[in-house]
């Protein structure tokens, strides 16, 4: 049996879940498909002391309900639950446990088929976010199995080590709260390719965000002066934490990883060797697209090819990506504007 649907929207983060809020609003025929079990289950798998950098003002979906006080900051299970609860108040018809396999365009019409079953589209919205695979340098494989290694969104808590020393690779936000948090059970170093950039959450009380708006950063546009500007700038750490924790002696800074010897060592950029019990990749992701079989969709790099989310292919749009219109198009709290602006085609 085919499932037919004018628009089919590919994910329920909280882009997807964006995007389901306008097409309801405007009585369109969809659904969104979506691999997890529930809304917000890709928060609920991420670690147990996430906390957001933007307070609930700027982590909020349009027509979210703002119960709490706007100047907290967020857990990562407080926006799985908030995200669970827009869903439901919205009715948005999500088909959960959903896992699409390829996505091919036949006779104007897009067909997807999933593991359970395959649907058409006259349109399409990819909305599966930038944090697709973990990425982990390929001399990790080379290193001892009886060191500890995982991926930062396989990271729970500091109980999943084993004795000995913790090396975390990686230096933007994700490596920075978990190094500040192990710091406290054992030696930790943190291994980083550049010079660390930190921001205050707040200044004179006011979140960094605000200041962001005001001086109009988070909607400066893609191909704009600031925009182009913004876009060269290194990763922000936020909060200062890190920085006082490494001031205190109690995280030691390493240059890049760049390779190992022995299999029980990892060598830095610098020339220096460092014994390792413990190594949490805390590197980033990769996009996987793999699934998409409709030529002319992703560049050779295997990105998506689009302007402002709409893809060269007729009625295939992106949406949730960083930098798809302004900076802040990848972040809850303006990745709605995004949503709104693909609706004049949907």
């Amino acid at each position: 049996m085919m499932n037919r649907f004018d628009v089919i929207v590919v994910g329920a983060g909280q882009a997807g879940l964006a995007m389901g809020y306008d097409l309801k609003r405007n009585h369109r025929s969809f659904c969104i498909l979506e691999s997890n079990q529930r809304v917000g289950d890709s928060w609920r798998k991420r670690y147990d002391s996430l906390v957001l950098f933007t307070p609930r003002v700027y982590s909020q979906l349009p027509g979210m309900n703002a119960s709490r006080d706007p100047h907290t900051y967020p857990t990562k299970d407080d926006i799985a639950a908030d995200l669970e609860a827009y869903a439901h108040r919205y009715a948005l018809p999500i088909h959960f446990q959903t896992t699409v396999h390829s996505l091919e365009k036949r006779d104007g019409r897009f067909i997807l088929k999933t593991n359970r079953g395959t649907y058409q589209a006259n349109k399409v919205v990819i909305s599966t976010g930038p944090f697709q695979q973990p990425w982990i340098p390929s001399f990790a494989e080379q290193l001892s199995p009886d060191i500890v290694q995982m991926h930062s969104s396989s990271y729970r808590n500091p109980n999943q080590l084993q004795d000995g020393n913790l090396l975390i690779v990686g230096g933007g936000n994700s490596g920075a709260q978990i190094a500040v948090e192990c710091a406290k059970y054992r030696q930790t170093f943190l291994s980083v390719s550049r010079p660390l950039k930190f921001m205050p959450l707040q200044i004179f009380g006011k979140s960094i965000f605000w200041y962001y708006e005001k001086l109009g950063l988070m909607d400066a546009p893609t191909t704009s002066k600031k925009g182009v500007w913004l876009k060269k700038q290194p990763e922000i750490i936020y909060d200062l934490h890190l920085k006082s924790v490494l001031k205190s002696g109690d995280i030691t800074l390493k240059s890049k990883a760049i390779f190992t010897t022995s299999g029980h060592d990892v060598t830095f950029e610098d020339g220096t060797r460092l014994e390792v019990q413990n190594i949490i990749w805390a590197t980033g992701f990769q996009s996987d697209y793999h699934w998409i079989q409709i030529p002319d969709v992703l560049d050779a790099t295997g990105q998506p090819k689009h302007k402002r989310g709409v893809s060269p292919v007729d009625q295939l749009y992106f949406l949730g990506l960083p930098w798809l219109s302004c900076r802040g198009s990848a972040l809850l709290g303006w990745v709605g504007k995004d949503a709104q602006a693909l609706m004049q085609y949907l």
